[in-house]
């Protein structure tokens, strides 16, 4: 069963890697390996896309050092996987917004400048990408990796227009149940369309998931960065 996974990582990341030490992630071993072949043994991968956008450096917590963080892992997982991973960017967009402070109840008169970033046309490229991918015949099962339901629109029209001949995963990428902090539930929007659900991704998946520390190149090797 040809089956191509799509990657929130926006989702991702802020859903279950933001303040852990698994940023590294081998995004490869951890879906197909750990989770997919458990959930759907018929499934042959053809492509993982992933989706993302490139940090902006003034507002990131560790400034420059943060962008070149984030490009040595895109780089460290194409080099690792050159036919199976395909890096698909949006990008951030800044602009100076003036919105009500967070108060109960809202006070429209209430306000502060506040600088707005917001990542863009991740959410669409999804979205063309699956549609895309299931008309054209290159998948029999697709395989999404968030929680975020301004997907939804997508799944409806794979599931409307092919009904059940493409199959629909869906990877949450939360804390499981006992997990720290607070746990976002599965999102009910997406998983109604789904023809299985994983609800959480654990810890010791992640751990056991993790690209080398130093990943060769032709020149000077990538490293994992110390802080993360």
């Amino acid at each position: 069963m040809k089956t191509i996974i799509y990657v929130d990582g926006y989702n991702l990341y802020y859903g279950r890697l933001r303040n852990t030490a698994f940023k590294w992630l081998d995004i490869r071993r951890l879906l197909v390996d750990g989770i997919l072949k458990p959930q759907s043994p018929q499934a042959v991968v053809t492509r993982l896309k992933f989706f993302t956008s490139d940090t902006k450096t003034r507002f990131a917590s560790q400034g420059p050092v943060s962008q070149k963080s984030q490009q040595d892992y895109h780089r460290a997982l194409q080099l690792l996987y050159p036919s199976e991973i395909e890096i698909i960017k949006g990008f951030y967009s800044v602009e100076k917004a003036n919105l009500p402070r967070f108060v109960e109840p809202p006070d429209n008169d209430d306000r502060a400048e506040v600088w707005r970033l917001e990542e863009k046309q991740t959410d669409v490229n999804i979205a063309l990408h699956a549609y895309r991918d299931v008309v054209r015949g290159s998948a029999d099962q697709v395989v999404l990796v968030s929680n975020d339901s301004d997907l939804e629109p997508a799944l409806h029209f794979i599931r409307h227009d092919l009904g059940g001949a493409v199959k629909v995963g869906l990877i949450i990428p939360v804390e499981p149940p006992s997990g720290r902090g607070n746990r976002r539930p599965a999102n009910g929007r997406l998983n109604k369309y789904a023809d299985w659900t994983r609800r959480y991704i654990r810890d010791d998946e992640l751990s056991v998931s993790l690209l080398p520390d130093v990943v060769p190149t032709r020149k000077k090797p990538i490293r994992r960065p110390e802080y993360w």
